[in-house]
């Protein structure tokens, strides 16, 4: 017997999260609306449940759960979109929301999806490394990275990551690389957005824009690169 793991996840109401996965490709393949609301979502070996509780606050959520892929990238551009074609825009705080792909210390590389049930759903594509935290950098900037993109896009602990950067952005005595900076400039203004603090996200991206780069520096920011312009659409 071949045996598979199903999530079942709460939400407020059906229909909008049926929407949502509709317009990212999934496919409804069971939809019940008495005795109480429940729907089956699939998208190839994709497979979520979802049942309904009136008293549920998404707002307040913890649940979600992790989908292992070998093409990451590939498929948060198609959900990117789907989702854009549907709503007008990709959301990045609030409910739905949908963070960047990124690199992470434990062994993936990575982005966190939020549906209207306030179900995080991250997906991840193993990128040779283990499952435990990598050492973290010794390095003055690259410590405060390694920290505060883990804080953002692994716990979404938004407020830590800002303490984090605004700690080393206020350093006198010490100065990062172009590459260090650009990337520090590009998850502070992030971060800013994901709190709706847009005019100071302006400002840094805005800074993070002006940050000379050469050829060789501007292919190690390639995901920096990409969240800069879709932050300033």
């Amino acid at each position: 017997m071949t045996e598979k793991m199903i999530p079942l996840l709460p939400c407020r109401t059906i229909q909008p999260v049926v929407d949502f996965y509709t317009a990212l490709g999934f496919e409804v393949t069971y939809l019940q609306k008495s005795p109480y609301a429940y729907a089956v979502v699939e998208r190839g070996a994709m497979e979520l449940q979802f049942f309904a509780m009136k008293e549920y606050d998404p707002a307040a959520s913890y649940s979600g759960c992790y989908i292992l892929t070998d093409e990451v990238d590939a498929l948060h551009e198609r959900f990117r979109a789907g989702w854009k074609a549907a709503f007008g825009k990709v959301p990045a705080r609030g409910l739905p929301r949908m963070g960047p792909v990124r690199e992470m210390s434990y062994g993936v590389r990575q982005f966190i999806m939020t549906g209207p049930g306030g179900n995080s759903i991250r997906i991840g594509q193993p990128n040779g490394g283990g499952p435990d935290h990598a050492p973290p950098p010794k390095e003055t900037f690259a410590r405060a990275l390694h920290f505060a993109e883990t804080f953002a896009d692994s716990k979404e602990d938004l407020d830590a990551a800002v303490k984090v950067l605004d700690r080393v952005l206020a350093l006198r005595n010490e100065k990062p690389t172009a590459v260090q900076r650009f990337r520090i400039l590009v998850l502070r203004g992030d971060l800013a957005h994901r709190l709706g603090r847009d005019e100071e996200a302006a400002d840094w991206l805005a800074q993070a824009a002006e940050v000379p780069l050469d050829e060789a520096e501007r292919a190690t920011v390639t995901d920096e690169t990409r969240r800069l312009a879709e932050l300033r659409q």
